[in-house]
């Protein structure tokens, strides 16, 4: 039987071209000729959901038609890969448990503060599957505050993260025991996350080619660990570049960034000091002025440790190399000179300390801002966010409350609570303080930047809302 004949392109070389630049510009996503037969699939794959026939029209209206953010979604969700599963990569998460995870558990045993960020997590088995490390790791996490931070620009990825539910598909290479200790079988055959992993990990809307971070405004601060795997190798190499110069101000002195193997390039990411673990390279935020790659000689256990090696707490390892803090210490409060108080050099150091991880320091020059205007909401926000990340759930709840009866129409502060209630399950009510907000930013232009939001504009805020919204879990089906 002679070959199938290949179908002729339907977009034509001078097309193809200027929608991959179009794509790279606007969106960061990096089509080269190679990969120019993916354009076109891709494009011909999503012309039905904007209500074309073919890719030729369908590129047609997209080269002439500003882009939306529910055209990007919808564009992402075709042009990219939606593949994942637990415990994907097993080499970045096993240093991940035997090496970084117990240094970072040890520097951090005094404050018990912990900082993940799962950077394009997809449907959410990267950031269960950190969640299931660390229940490992910790078995009683009272008294510690643990954030797992996971994030996508589609919409229907986490939504499904959200609600926690997932088929065969997602547990391959997985042993059995790994559902049965985790996850509750339903009767429509698929598996719901426990809920108390469930509560562990943060899911919000954010597009690394085009929003800000690290910003306090989207909890991208102050981060000990990011994972990107598989995702900056769809973004053009400037894009790359950008994204790793925000990363590195994402994290803290000392901070881990994973990457996929096929992501790896110490010229992309130079800003990082690379270093070599058996089977892949990871990057670390350090204070060096040179950048080379440290080959680290230990052995790899195994992941995936039977049932009962679960009761036995793994031995911490040495890391690799001195750890290397330097950070930028602010003047001491008491220094303050007598003169006119300056309340934005105040508010900056603030968030220079928070951003830092630096909580201490950051809420006592926040407490001296407020203390100098009583009746500036905006100190009270930048209160609440470092009382968000020390954990201190109700005092943050009442800082946002001052700063809007101070200023009923701050935007970011009912934004802020929204998340507050989102992330406590409280649905009605994050719907409401998301519908204020909403209701607010009408008044603004679409391209006017918000006060204290770190360069959000509030036609951005309003689709970061929308999306939220969309995302959020609906009710079970009845016989779930």
């Amino acid at each position: 039987m002679p070959p199938e004949k290949a179908m002729p392109p339907t977009l034509s070389p001078t097309g193809l071209s200027a929608l991959s630049e179009f794509l790279a510009t606007r969106i960061g996503l990096n089509f080269p000729r190679e990969r120019w037969s993916d354009l076109e699939r891709g494009i011909a794959a999503v012309a039905p959901e904007f209500g074309f026939s073919d890719a030729e029209s369908c590129a047609r209206w997209l080269l002439s038609t500003p882009l939306t953010h529910p055209m990007i979604e919808t564009l992402a969700s075709h042009l990219t890969v939606g593949e994942t599963y637990f415990f994907r990569e097993p080499r970045s998460l096993e240093v991940l448990e035997n090496h970084i995870l117990p240094a970072l558990l040890a520097r951090h045993g005094v404050e018990r503060r912990l900082r993940i960020w799962s950077a394009g997590c997809c449907t959410g088995e990267e950031p269960y599957s950190i969640a299931m490390l660390l229940d490992r790791l910790i078995p009683d996490q009272r008294g510690w505050n643990i954030t797992i931070l996971a994030t996508d620009i589609n919409s229907k990825f986490l939504r499904k993260a959200a609600e926690g539910v997932y088929g065969e598909w997602s547990f391959r290479g997985t042993p059995a025991w790994l559902r049965e200790r985790h996850f509750k079988k339903r009767r429509d055959g698929c598996f719901e996350i426990a809920p108390h992993l469930k509560r562990k990990v943060t899911f919000s809307y954010l597009n690394l080619a085009d929003d800000a971070y690290p910003s306090l405004a989207n909890n991208t601060n102050a981060m000990d660990v990011i994972f990107c795997r598989n995702v900056l190798m769809y973004f053009t190499p400037e894009r790359v570049k950008a994204a790793a110069q925000n990363y590195y101000r994402s994290l803290v002195d000392g901070g881990w960034l994973i990457v996929s193997p096929a992501e790896t390039s110490n010229a992309l990411f130079a800003p990082f000091t690379a270093v070599a673990f058996p089977g892949v390279v990871l990057y670390r935020k350090t204070a060096e002025a040179e950048h080379r790659a440290t080959v680290v000689q230990y052995p790899s256990p195994a992941l995936v440790l039977p049932p009962e090696a679960l009761t036995t707490p793994p031995a911490p390892i040495v890391p690799p190399e001195p750890m290397v803090v330097e950070t930028m210490h602010a003047a001491p409060i008491h220094d303050a000179p007598s003169k006119p108080v300056d309340h934005a050099a105040l508010s900056r150091n603030a968030r220079e300390c928070a951003n830092q991880g630096r909580l201490a320091e950051a809420t006592g020059w926040c407490e001296k801002a407020i203390a100098a205007d009583k009746l500036n909401p905006a100190h009270y926000y930048l209160l609440a966010t470092i009382r968000q990340e020390e954990g201190q759930t109700n005092e943050a709840v009442q800082s946002l409350n001052h700063a809007l009866y101070l200023n009923p129409g701050f935007v970011l502060a009912h934004f802020a609570l929204g998340n507050f209630r989102l992330s406590q399950g409280r649905h009605r009510e994050a719907e409401r303080h998301f519908g204020n907000a909403l209701a607010l930013l009408r008044q603004y232009p679409r391209g006017e930047t918000l006060p204290e939001s770190d360069g959000l504009t509030a036609g951005r805020l309003a689709e970061i809302i929308a999306s939220v919204i969309s995302s959020m879990p609906q009710p079970a089906a009845a016989g779930a």
